[in-house]
């Protein structure tokens, strides 16, 4: 059986067992420090040896017993040695220092048993200072391994709903441009013109985690053009901006399934005088946007449906900030979405 060494775990066993040199030696600095030096070489002894069998107990010994419960008959054998190694063994070892002269012996005792009582201190001691920092050490590796899963499971998940997002909104484009070249109409050229500046934008600046302001507003105005494209004069949209810096950072496409819906779930199946309004305003890091869109066969609020644009927009503002809001409303002949983003509030 080959039994490997973590050099990782050696380090941080030897940084506890540095503590607790330091912890000892500012002990006698206090009660004896006539013989300061003495003593500090006699710890580095002692804790040497200390260090080894630690090391073998909390990594060898303790996760054997763990991994199988048959073999906790054998606990009590193995914590028991363990106890012998850190009394007896320990002040055998003790022993083995004074006769190679490696060990100072400042204290002569009359027999084995004052001997082993002395060295018991150290030796139990620091089971239970070994112990506990290493639990410490490991509980909080732990949860950083937990934190960086979580971090990197909802950085997936928003992948996956950006993945969504695009191939959605790809879809509901490429179905308005298919409408116009069915029709034969001679606006079909200019929308695939915008589509492709809506291509461009979605492969080239959307692959990092933001984009500045202006750049999202460039393809809600592209997207508002295209949709455009397949409506006469009656339909009525209105898009005000009131932004403090154009320059200010936001997840790309984030405002565009609003937008969208207020085409696809609105005005697309209004017959009677179809408007879009639209208000965006960022003011103190914080971002309000208004959609509102005419809607036929009023259905009472509790009746309001979701449709995987606007869930999936919900998901990705519960992963990208702490502080929001958004909330759609039905009244009347009247849709209005309204989202609310404390853009400080990036997680």
């Amino acid at each position: 059986m080959k039994i490997s060494i973590n050099k990782k775990r050696v380090t941080i066993y030897l940084w506890i067992t540095l503590a607790y040199f330091l912890l000892w030696d500012f002990t006698d600095l206090i009660n004896n420090p006539d013989t300061i030096l003495q003593r500090s070489w006699n710890y580095l002894w002692l804790l040497s040896f200390i260090l080894f069998f630690n090391f073998i107990l909390f990594e060898y010994t303790l996760p054997f017993i763990k991994l199988n419960w048959k073999r906790l008959f054998a606990a009590p054998f193995l914590l028991f040695a363990h106890i012998m190694i850190n009394t007896f063994g320990l002040y055998g070892w003790r022993q083995i220092g004074i006769e190679l002269h490696l060990y100072f012996q400042l204290t002569v005792f009359p027999n084995l048993l004052k001997g082993v009582e002395n060295s018991a201190g150290l030796g139990i001691f620091s089971l239970f200072f070994f112990g506990i920092l290493k639990h410490l050490y490991d509980y909080r590796k732990l949860k950083q391994s937990t934190q960086q899963l979580i971090i990197e499971k909802q950085a997936a998940e928003l992948n996956f709903l950006k993945s969504q997002t695009n191939p959605h909104f790809l879809f509901n484009t490429l179905n308005n441009i298919y409408s116009l070249a069915r029709d034969k109409s001679d606006l079909a050229p200019e929308s695939i013109l915008r589509l492709s500046k809506i291509l461009r934008y979605i492969l080239y600046d959307t692959g990092g985690e933001f984009v500045a302001i202006e750049q999202e507003i460039k393809i809600i105005d592209n997207y508002i053009s295209l949709e455009k494209l397949r409506y006469d004069d009656t339909l009525r949209i209105n898009f005000i901006l009131d932004i403090e810096n154009m320059k200010q950072a936001l997840p790309p496409l984030l405002l565009i399934p609003l937008v969208e819906n207020a085409f696809k779930h609105g005005v697309s199946e209004s017959r009677i005088n179809p408007f879009i309004y639209i208000h965006l305003s960022i003011k103190n890091r914080i971002l309000n946007l208004t959609v509102k869109n005419s809607i036929d066969n009023y259905q009472p609020e509790s009746t309001i449906k979701e449709n995987i644009g606007l869930s999936n927009l919900r998901r990705q503002l519960e992963l990208l900030y702490k502080d929001y809001d958004l909330s759609v409303n039905k009244e009347d002949s009247e849709f209005t979405a309204i989202l609310k983003i404390n853009l400080a509030s990036h997680v």
